[in-house]
């Protein structure tokens, strides 16, 4: 038995008897004591019905108005001949039946500490019970993968880096002759939507072996140990089948910093299942075939031990696709529906800037949906740009009755002011859309503002993009008063806001502020000038709100016209926007 069940019985025992003590004592201190004197003067006046007699120095009285007194025992042989003789009914107690009677209750005791002692040992019975099953791996085991390269379109930077670790799983033995050794983890990187689990697929499609995956919350769990448990169990698996791929999905949910810090952090738990991966990876042989796969959206909150040479050897990004990545997979994705021939699908990746490949399958998807409410043959350009503005704004909200002729007006402006400010300090910039349909997420209308694919961003543009945002606000302003501007521009103030933030936080574009990259200062624990890049934020929007006020006052002409389009018509495209402002721009 251990020490610290032994330690839990003993405390059961005294709690029970500490139990037991103070009903005693309660019971005891509630019968009020009374003098020997009090007690005769009573029996004479008739007022006494029961003595309970007993071996202690005290006795019990009952009372024929049915109080309850104790009074001292004067233990004389003819007390009991007096008090008949009186009238009194006496109950002897016998030293047997004391005896009997704590016999009795040191039986209910052993009897109640045998129920706690057997609860206990049930309740630690399930717990190993419930531990060997949570320890037991769960993996989504797939002996054979269909997905190949030719199912991945766009990223082909990454399918190039991984076509020559394909060639490692297939053939470890050519590679060991020139003592090169199998990369022995893979981390695939980017933001949500792009592929990456998929080509973690493609993988093991490709090189024709087992497939097991995943996700990094699965190694997480209540009990300490299970999610080490789980990954020694895992590997021992992938052994025992050879060649395989092991792919484990948001690994940053086991794999995060282990510091301390404020980014940082971690428990026991978390800790161990970690540590137990590492040696797992550094445990497996250089050249057994198998290659852990992992995938994440933050590839910096992860572990340095994770990173490191002889753990995941190589991290590949996979991004956004650009506008030829965009076009294959619009392409992969229209290639099982009916698409109308006047659709360009290249024109459809210009206008999609920023989507991911899960974002423009959703699209084509909502666009055949659309088309099969019609009951419509083909798929036509409309039901793709409702497509569109669903998965940008949300569907279009139907009933419109409860908006006002003052709102609409208000949106008009608003959008008209993002549309206007684009054009004028951001000619690069195309504006493909500008509604003010409201949707069901609640936007009462948008502007689509597309950038040119850049590898960097300027100074000046991302100043652009302040205007732009804040371009709403100001028209709202000039146009119905300071008191009339409404919440509309909430979006457009956090938009603002987490530029402006990044431009001096992060990238040093401010002079005043410096060079300084205070994500690191923070996470060192060095965080006193929060103030100061406060300020220098509110300073710089302030600046740049009065510069697009004025811009849109020069050319207030415009805006107005802008404005009355789209309340006529509800929908501007590109060529519409610019024939009203080269309209305007001619008449000046």
């Amino acid at each position: 038995m251990d020490k610290r069940r032994i330690i839990i019985i003993i405390s059961c025992i005294l709690i029970t008897l500490a139990a037991a003590y103070s009903i005693y004592r309660i019971k005891l201190n509630n019968e009020r004591y009374i003098t020997y004197e009090t007690f005769l003067d009573d029996i004479e006046n008739g007022k006494v019905f029961r003595v309970f007699l007993s071996d202690s120095h005290r006795i019990r009285v009952s009372y024929k108005d049915g109080n309850t007194f104790i009074t001292d025992n004067p233990r004389k042989d003819s007390f009991k001949e007096e008090l008949l003789i009186q009238g009194v009914m006496v109950d002897e107690v016998d030293s047997r039946l004391q005896l009997t009677r704590s016999l009795g209750s040191l039986a209910i005791l052993a009897i109640f500490l045998y129920i706690i002692l057997f609860r206990m040992k049930s309740f630690k019975y399930q717990m190993q019970k419930d531990s060997n099953k949570f320890s037991n791996v769960n993996a989504n085991q797939v002996n054979r993968i269909d997905i190949t390269f030719e199912d991945i379109a766009g990223n082909e930077e990454a399918k190039e880096s991984v076509k020559e670790l394909i060639d490692f799983i297939k053939n470890p033995d050519k590679y060991a002759k020139y003592g090169a050794r199998l990369p022995r983890g893979v981390i695939f990187y980017g933001p949500p939507g792009t592929g990456k689990t998929l080509m973690a697929k493609a993988v093991a499609g490709e090189a024709s072996v087992p497939f097991y995956a995943m996700s990094g919350s699965d190694f997480v769990q209540l009990y300490v140990g299970v999610g080490a448990s789980r990954i020694r169990d895992l590997f021992r698996r992938a052994r025992e089948k050879g060649k395989c791929v092991i792919f484990i999905d948001e690994i940053d949910a086991l794999g995060k910093k282990r510091d301390k810090n404020i980014e940082g952090g971690g428990n026991d738990e978390r800790d161990q299942t970690l540590n137990a991966l590492l040696a797992e990876m550094s445990g497996f042989g250089a050249n057994d075939g198998i290659v852990v796969i992992a995938a994440t959206n933050r590839l910096d909150v992860l572990d340095e031990a994770l990173l490191r040479p002889g753990r995941f050897d190589r991290h590949i990004e996979i991004g956004l696709p650009d506008i030829k990545g965009r076009y294959e997979i619009l392409k992969l994705h229209s290639s099982n529906k009916p698409i109308a021939d006047n659709i360009d699908l290249y024109e459809i990746a210009e206008q999609t800037v920023y989507f991911s490949g899960a974002k423009l399958e959703n699209m084509m998807n909502e666009a055949a949906i659309f088309a099969a409410k019609r009951d419509n043959r083909v798929i036509e350009k409309e039901d793709i740009d409702r497509a569109f503005y669903t998965v940008i704004a949300g569907a279009e909200k139907k009933d419109r009755s409860s908006i006002s002729q003052g709102d609409i007006e208000i949106t008009a402006y608003h959008e008209g002011g993002h549309a206007l400010i684009t054009k004028l300090i951001a000619p690069d910039n195309r504006v493909t859309k500008v509604t003010i349909i409201p949707s069901t997420k609640g936007a009462g209308g948008f502007s689509m503002n597309i950038s040119p694919e850049r590898m960097y961003y300027k100074k000046r543009d991302m100043e652009n993009n302040i205007k732009i945002a804040l371009a709403g606000r100001a028209a709202e302003e000039i146009v119905f008063g300071h008191e009339n501007i409404t919440t509309g521009a909430y979006n457009d103030l956090e938009k603002a806001t987490e530029i402006i933030l990044n431009m001096i936080k992060r990238f040093g574009m401010d002079s005043d502020i410096g060079l300084l990259n205070y994500d690191v200062l923070r996470q060192n624990g060095i965080g006193g000038e929060y103030d100061a890049i406060t300020d220098q934020c509110k300073k710089k929007l302030d600046i740049a709100y009065t510069k697009t006020k004025k811009i849109l006052s020069d050319n207030r002409r415009i805006l107005d016209g802008i404005a009355k389009a789209l309340i006529d018509r509800e929908t501007l495209d590109e060529d519409e926007l610019n024939a009203i402002i080269q309209e305007y721009l001619l008449c000046a």
